[in-house]
C-alpha cells in the first residue's frame, strides 16, 4: 500500500473559488504549471526530489465523495453550478517529473502538470504539500547519511513530527536518502521501510533493577537484541550487560547492541566500548540517540567516538535547521501562450521546460541547463512523462529502486557539494532560448497592460 488517504476538502478555499470563477469566465483551456524551488536553504548545497509516488496517487484517485459535495453545497461558499460540475470531477491531465531520488537545484522544475485550467489549479495545494515535505526530509536525511559514513541510521522522529502523516512520510523520505529504517511500524506496513526498535527508560524503571529488566526484554525480544543502558548509570549499565551475557547465551540469545541516549555520548561511547571489549563482547555494537543531527554526528565521529549507529528524531522529521523550502507551483503557459510572473524577487521563467544534466567521464555532475521543452541540449533530460490523461504510464517504482537511484545521484555530486559546509554553487544555466521566451512574454504582458 502506497496511497496516503486524503480528502477533496483538503485544499485552500481559494482553489475552489478560482475553479468557480474560471468556469464562469469560460477559462477552461489547457494550462501548464510547474513545481520548483526558488533558492536553497542556508547551509544546503543540493536537494533530493521526493514525494512523486504520493503525488501521482493523489492525482489518480482524486474525486469528491457524496459527503464532501453535500458539505460544500451546505457551506454556502460556492455556486450550485460548481457543485454540479464537481460531481464528475477527475484529474485528466498529463504529468512530467524528475524521478524520485533525483538531485536538483533552484529554478529547476521537478514536476510539470498539463491539464484543463480548473484541474491544474485545484491540485496545487496538495501537490505542494506532498512534494515539499518529502523533498525537505529526503534532503535533510541525505546530509546525515553523508556524514555517517555507512553507519546505521534510524528515523526516531514520529513522536515529535508535525502530525501523523508527516511522521509516516518522513520515514519514507529518509529511507529514500539512505537511512537504514525507522521506528515507525506503519511505515514498514505501508512502504516496506524496515522497522527498528529498542526499549524505553520506562521499561527499565518498571523493574526493581537493570539486570531483571534486561533479561525480561531479552527473553521477549531475542532477535536483534538492543539494551538501553543509561537509565541510571551508563557505565554500570554496560557492566550489567557483560555480566548477563553468558546467561543469555546459554538461552541462545546474543546481545546485538547497547544504546546510549544521554550525557556526553562521545566520552560514554569510549568507556562503554572498553567495558564491552574487556568483557568479551567486542561484537556488541553501540547505538546512540538523543538530540542528534548531522553536525553532532559529524562531531562525534571526528572525535573518534566508537558509535556504530544513530537514531535521529526531531531534527530529521522537522528538518529543524531549515523547516521549509522556498518552493512554488506556478502557471507557465495557458491556452498556448507562455506566461510568467514578474513580481519582485519572485519572477518565474515561462513556458514548458526541460532540465538537461551533463556529467564528466567519471560520472560526476558538471552542470545543468534549464531550457524550453523543445530545445535539446548536451546531456540527459531529467523530466520524464509519468502520467497521461490522468493515468500513470508505468507501475509505481519500488522503494528499493528509488533508494538505489538516490544513492547513485548523491554519489555523482561533486565532492564539495556533499559536505556540510556551504560550497560554491553548482552551475545551473538558463538557456538562450528560455531567456528569449521570457523577453517575448514580457512584450506580450506589456502590450496587454498598455492603456488603450
Amino acid at each position: 500500500m502506497t496511497k496516503v488517504p486524503t480528502s477533496f476538502l483538503l485544499t485552500d478555499l481559494y482553489q475552489l473559488a478560482m475553479m468557480q470563477a474560471y468556469h464562469e469566465a469560460g477559462e477552461t483551456g489547457t494550462a501548464v504549471f510547474e513545481f520548483f524551488v526558488r533558492r536553497l536553504p542556508a547551509g544546503r548545497n543540493f536537494l533530493v526530489a521526493a514525494g512523486l509516488e504520493q503525488a501521482l496517487g493523489f492525482l489518480e484517485n482524486l474525486r469528491p465523495n457524496d459527503d464532501e459535495l453535500a458539505w460544500l453545497a451546505d457551506s454556502g461558499h460556492f455556486s450550485r453550478d460548481l457543485i454540479d460540475r464537481l460531481r464528475t470531477f477527475r484529474f485528466t491531465g498529463d504529468v512530467h517529473a524528475m524521478p524520485e531520488g533525483t538531485v536538483f537545484f533552484p529554478d529547476e522544475p521537478i514536476l510539470r502538470v498539463t491539464a484543463p485550467l480548473p484541474e491544474a489549479q485545484y491540485v496545487e495545494t496538495r501537490l505542494i504539500n506532498l512534494l515539499h515535505f518529502q523533498t525537505l526530509i529526503a534532503s535533510k536525511a541525505a546530509r546525515m547519511v553523508q556524514v555517517a559514513g555507512g553507519r546505521t541510521l534510524v528515523d526516531f522522529g514520529l513522536r515529535r513530527a508535525h502530525g501523523a502523516e508527516a511522521g509516516l512520510l518522513a520515514a519514507r523520505a529518509s529511507y529514500i536518502s539512505g537511512f537504514s529504517g525507522s521506528a515507525n511500524v506503519l511505515a514498514e506496513q505501508m512502504f516496506g521501510v524496515p522497522a527498528f526498535g529498542t526499549m524505553a527508560h520506562s521499561f527499565v524503571q518498571a523493574f526493581d533493577n537493570e539486570p531483571a529488566a534486561f533479561e525480561a526484554f531479552a527473553k521477549a525480544r531475542p532477535e536483534r537484541l538492543v539494551l538501553l543502558i543509561d537509565t541510571y548509570d551508563t557505565e554500570e549499565g554496560a557492566r550489567q550487560v557483560v555480566a548477563l551475557a553468558p546467561k543469555l547465551r546459554k538461552l541462545g540469545i546474543e546481545v546485538s547492541a547497547v544504546r546510549l541516549d544521554s550525557g556526553d555520548l562521545g566520552a560514554l561511547a569510549k568507556s562503554v566500548r572498553e567495558i564491552l571489549d574487556a568483557g568479551g563482547l567486542s561484537n556488541v555494537t553501540i547505538f546512540a540517540s538523543g538530540g542528534l543531527d548531522e553536525t553532532k554526528i559529524a562531531h562525534l565521529l571526528a572525535g573518534g567516538a566508537p558509535i556504530d549507529g544513530f537514531g535521529v528524531g526531531t531534527s530529521l522529521t522537522t528538518s529543524s535547521d531549515a523547516p521549509a523550502l522556498d518552493c512554488a507551483y506556478k502557471l507557465q503557459e495557458y491556452a498556448g501562450q507562455a506566461r510568467r510572473k514578474r513580481s519582485e524577487g519572485k519572477a518565474t521563467w515561462p513556458g514548458r521546460k526541460q532540465v538537461w544534466r551533463r556529467v564528466d567521464g567519471a560520472g560526476t555532475m558538471v552542470g545543468d541547463i534549464v531550457t524550453t521543452e523543445d530545445d535539446p541540449q548536451e546531456g540527459k533530460p531529467l523530466l520524464e512523462p509519468v502520467m497521461r490523461d490522468g493515468h500513470r504510464l508505468a507501475p509505481p517504482t519500488s522503494l528499493t529502486a528509488i533508494r538505489a537511484y538516490a544513492a547513485e545521484q548523491i554519489e555523482s555530486l561533486p565532492e564539495d557539494l556533499r559536505g556540510l559546509e556551504k560550497a560554491p554553487p553548482y552551475e545551473v544555466r538558463i538557456s538562450d532560448s528560455l531567456r528569449a521566451l521570457a523577453a517575448e512574454v514580457d512584450r506580450f504582458i506589456d502590450r496587454a497592460m498598455a492603456p488603450p
